[in-house]
């Protein structure tokens, strides 16, 4: 385990207490932008994890194939889809199954919070694709009073480079922990 020096610590216990942001929201796309404003990259939620992992939820908003087909990391307390796949139903403009809203994301959150006896005031992180989900997700935590959620704004994949592929940022490309192997009792099931 990395060993972090005393200001680091600092550093990172001030953004988890205070809400400061180390991402600046001028620099965050309008789709990734949350009402709270507090924004994390991957590699400080990696280190935020990992320093009080007690005293964080942390929350993978993909779906569940994401997960199984992209990869994920055992970090998270669990995954909690904020859409999942309508097999019925077709979106003409995205040639693809439809996304529809997880009714259950604020029962699966609540669940998970209480799970770790930690409280709506307690600090969420969210992370997604690349972030613009993790972003929806934290506003409607936002608007159902949850005030201390966090985006991680490059996602697991990161952003598209000039030909398309996920290699700008993210998780995976910041070379953090990451697996196909899921953890039966990290994932979502449906209610």
């Amino acid at each position: 385990m990395k060993k972090y020096g005393f200001m680091t610590i600092v550093l990172l216990l001030a953004i988890a207490i205070s809400g400061s942001n180390t991402v600046l929201a001028g620099e965050i796309a309008k789709k990734k932008q949350t009402p709270q404003g507090k924004y994390l990259t991957s590699q400080e939620t990696f280190d935020l994890v990992n320093n009080d992992p007690e005293k964080i939820l942390f929350i993978d908003t993909r779906t569940q194939a994401e997960l199984e087909f992209v990869g994920w990391t055992s970090l998270i307390d669990g995954n909690v889809p904020y859409v999942t796949k309508d097999l019925n139903a077709w979106d003409t403009k995205k040639p693809r199954f439809k996304n529809v809203a997880n009714s259950n994301f604020l029962v699966a959150i609540e669940d998970l919070l209480a799970k770790k006896k930690l409280t709506k005031e307690s600090s969420i992180v969210l992370i997604c694709r690349s972030g613009s989900r993790s972003a929806k997700a934290a506003n409607l935590l936002f608007k159902a009073g949850y005030h201390n959620v966090y985006s991680v704004t490059d996602g697991f994949e990161g952003d598209k480079d000039k030909k398309g592929y996920r290699t700008v940022n993210g998780w995976k490309n910041a070379g953090l922990p990451w697996d196909y192997k899921l953890e039966k009792g990290k994932m979502y099931w449906e209610f």
